[in-house]
């Protein structure tokens, strides 16, 4: 692999021990995929960033780091969120001391203190840019609906990309990679609706495995086409997908689909997953929410009162620039929660069943919180949150 002047002095420990580490990781990583080259990236996203999921282990190893990154930084949700922890049930002092460590860790590498799964809400993010984001929604949207080029990345890797400035020149960063390998017909139909998304994911996924997909009969918004990727990437392995006539890259280049797989999802498969049974608490942003969905959620709850635990989840920056929209969500007794999401706190983690709008957490809920998953509608949540 190729290494300019500067990147093997910073491989040799001119650049102190740290960025030596982060150049080793990143060196070893484009031997592993053939990497001819390392290339600039223009951001990144680092996961490894609760508590709840690093443990004690990781966070000696972060404390261990001393250098700062070299390009605009974010990190995945963290256990909790960092201002009203004691909010919330099931965040105990103890894990809020090693949660803050983890913040301290990462801030003293000039880490930016968002904690989201939805980056590209916080900073504008172009066609055809280098990034090395982690979260595999996160990833999804990038690649998928705004048609940048990042692969999945491990929070090591992206750590040291975002150190670094640059990252391995292989997989999805190379444009002839990124054709698809198999076709999705979705017949549904003008049955189709906005909260089918996330089950037509949770679906595809299963089948699609770690290919690209070409997905035919729909036409999705953002906020659907982020439901999509983000349930196809939890119950497979999709870090990019593409919609005919929707993604951009459907519109830029002509892709071959003859020969390819075809699986077929149909309107009784999506419904089946919508099934009836108690919970104990409604969670919804998974990922997290954007500003038209805060909105549609507070006028579900307008003139409303919720009877059972309804939790929101939420970019803080998103929070912050829509405050009508959180406090007409609240007034419902409903709670806007930033910073962290439903599988990766252990807010989540004393509730037997819990309603979910989505299929990503449909998938993740049941192994990261314990708890039986039920989909339903945004409709139908807030129905049973306030029934």
């Amino acid at each position: 692999m190729y290494l300019d002047a500067e990147d093997e002095k910073i491989l040799s420990g001119e650049f102190g021990e740290t960025r030596q580490k982060m150049m080793e990781i990143l060196v070893a990583l484009g031997r592993v995929y053939n990497a001819e080259k390392l290339v600039p990236i223009a951001s990144a996203q680092v996961s490894g960033a609760s508590y709840k999921t690093i443990g004690k282990w990781g966070l000696e190893w972060l404390s261990t780091l001393d250098a700062r990154v070299a390009v605009p930084t974010v990190l995945n949700p963290i256990g909790m969120p960092r201002d009203e922890w004691r909010d919330l049930d099931g965040i105990t002092p103890e894990f809020a001391h090693q949660q803050e460590a983890v913040l301290t860790a990462y801030h003293r590498l000039g880490i930016r203190m968002e904690c989201t799964c939805t980056p590209y809400y916080l900073q504008r993010t172009e066609y055809g840019e280098h990034l090395a984001w982690s979260e595999s929604s996160a990833v999804a949207y990038a690649n998928s609906v705004i048609g940048a080029r990042t692969n999945r990345e491990g929070g090591p890797s992206a750590l040291a990309a975002a150190i670094i400035g640059k990252t391995p020149f292989y997989g999805l960063h190379i444009v002839a990679n990124r054709r698809p390998g198999v076709v999705v017909e979705v017949e549904a139909g003008d049955s189709l609706h906005a909260d089918h998304y996330g089950a037509i994911g949770y679906l595809a996924g299963k089948e699609v495995g770690n290919r690209i997909p070409f997905i035919t009969g729909i036409r999705p918004g953002r906020d659907q086409l982020k439901a999509l990727g983000a349930a196809m990437a939890a119950t497979g392995a999709v870090a990019l997908y593409h919609v005919e006539k929707i993604t951009p890259e459907t519109r830029v280049f002509t892709f071959e689909t003859e020969g390819l797989e075809r699986i077929s999802v149909g309107l009784q498969d999506i419904e089946d997953l919508f099934e009836t049974m108690d919970v104990d608490a409604v969670a919804i942003g998974c990922p997290h929410c954007s500003p038209d969905e805060l909105r549609e959620i507070g006028d579900l709850l307008t003139g409303k009162r919720t009877t059972k635990p309804l939790l929101v989840f939420v970019a803080r920056s998103v929070a912050r620039d829509n405050q009508d929209l959180v406090a007409a969500i609240e007034r419902s007794g409903a709670m806007v929660v930033p910073d962290t999401c439903m599988v990766v706190s252990p807010a989540m983690d004393h509730y037997k069943a819990i309603m979910v709008d989505s299929g990503k957490a449909l998938a993740y809920v049941p192994g990261m919180c314990g708890a039986l998953a039920r989909l339903g509608t945004r409709k139908e949540c807030i129905e049973v949150a306030t029934s």
